[in-house]
């Protein structure tokens, strides 16, 4: 299975949450598949350009430059990660006030509540 790599992985992630976020209209769906998006598309910008033959930048100072790894794209990651985090927290913490003031989980119920309540 030489095919598969973490960029076939991350494509194939990245339809699923999409998919997730089309086809289910559950508030917590909704939040898991854009997590799931979000992992898909920090594992596609890691698994680009990796090949084996590249070492660490910081183990190695007397490889060639060639062959040491890129830091930037998984510094950006660590990054994204720790972005996508809060960005779940802040969801998951709106989701339970309006789950708390409209008692449902279904977004086209919460907003036809809303609209009965204006």
């Amino acid at each position: 299975m030489d095919w598969f790599n973490g960029e076939v992985a991350g494509i194939i992630l990245f339809f699923i949450g999409v998919y997730g976020l089309c086809a289910r209209r559950n508030i917590i769906k909704t939040i898991i598949s854009l997590s799931i998006l979000q992992a898909a598309i920090i594992l596609y910008i890691i698994s680009d350009d990796a090949y084996s033959s590249q070492v660490p930048p910081i183990i190695s100072t007397s490889a060639h430059p060639i062959q040491m790894a890129d830091p930037i794209p998984q510094a950006l990651m660590i990054t994204a990660i720790v972005i996508g985090i809060s960005i779940t927290a802040v969801a998951l913490t709106l989701f339970v006030s309006m789950y708390h003031h409209y008692g449902t989980t279904n977004w086209n119920k919460a907003l036809s509540k809303r609209r009965d309540a204006d």
